[in-house]
């Protein structure tokens, strides 16, 4: 089956990609890691703009209404540029704040905008810890009394991608929610995670096609040795394979469906990291070369709200 992107939609992709081109991400990325989160905020505020955070806002929240398939679109291009911030955790914050009363008059209209930047504790993370606690406006806590707004976070936790700074929330802070909608919100981040990674890889894929037509052994670039163009065919049948997954799910919104995404995208986007480091030789195990940013963040998505082994189950079982 074929997904096809409208004229709307492949222009709303197309912007992105200009916008996030003209941002110089990677120096955001690095700035980001490091705790410096001027330039982050201010990207993420022409994100914003661009209507990304409002594509899980209803309307009358100053949203553009639930629109799954738009926020996959955005999300690949955020992969793609390695945008940094909690940009699948707001997504699901706003899921959870969605109560259809105070708390989504409260909160919804700062996510929308991209004033308030937001983030949840997850189990992907470990318990109680959040990603990007310490940026974030509003971090949200699942304790056994329901949702919690916490007053802060702890320090932060090395991640296996820097620019994604694990942090701990306590179990403490105003209770805003006995019930809260975890399996939607588990949805819609998986979703945003799927796409993610498959705009990782793309991305890598794209800078290692260029690297070894650059790159010269024996006198010949390596892009020239059949070994080297089976294994970049590979992870582009890879990524091929689970575009249509990604945008499939986001039509149905099945759990299954969106198990099935995150598994196929997120192993997509490692086999493109894998093959991108392999064939971009020492330099690819430098962290000051650009390429880092997207080899440690394929890796740290591949576990993010749900490991291979647990969306497997899922897509068997039929459920989220």
């Amino acid at each position: 089956m074929r997904f096809l992107l409208d004229t709307e939609q492949r222009d709303f992709a197309s912007a992105l990609r200009a916008l996030l081109a003209a941002a110089d991400t990677p120096r955001v990325a690095r700035d980001w890691s490091r705790g410096e989160h001027a330039s982050g905020r201010a990207l993420w505020g022409r994100v914003a703009e661009a209507g990304v955070f409002g594509l899980a806002v209803p309307e009358e929240y100053g949203g553009a209404g639930r629109r799954p398939v738009e926020l996959a679109v955005a999300f690949v291009e955020l992969g793609r540029y390695a945008v940094p911030g909690p940009v699948a955790e707001t997504v699901a914050a706003a899921v959870l704040l969605d109560d259809g009363e105070g708390l989504a008059k409260r909160f919804l209209p700062g996510i929308a905008s991209g004033e308030t930047m937001a983030t949840v504790a997850s189990e992907s993370h470990g318990y109680g810890f959040a990603l990007d606690g310490d940026a974030a406006d509003v971090r949200l806590a699942a304790t056994p009394e329901g949702l919690r707004l916490s007053p802060g976070a702890g320090a932060v936790r090395r991640s296996l991608d820097p620019a994604r700074r694990l942090t701990p929330l306590p179990p403490v802070g105003e209770l805003v929610g006995a019930e809260p909608a975890r399996a939607e919100a588990l949805l819609w981040a998986r979703l945003a995670t799927a796409a993610q990674a498959l705009g990782v890889g793309l991305a890598l894929l794209d800078r290692t096609v260029e690297y070894v037509k650059q790159r010269t052994q024996f006198g010949v670039p390596v892009g020239s040795f059949q070994a080297v163009r089976h294994r970049l065919a590979d992870v582009k049948i890879a990524l091929e394979f689970a575009r249509p997954l990604v945008f499939g799910a986001a039509v149905t919104m099945a759990p299954a469906d969106v198990a099935a995404a995150k598994l196929s995208a997120c192993e997509a986007g490692y086999a493109a990291a894998r093959a991108a480091l392999q064939l971009h030789g020492a330099i690819g195990y430098t962290a000051e070369y650009d390429l880092s940013l997207w080899l440690t963040k394929a890796r740290a998505l591949r576990g993010a709200w749900g490991t291979p082994e647990q969306c497997r189950g899922d897509v068997l079982e039929g459920r989220s």
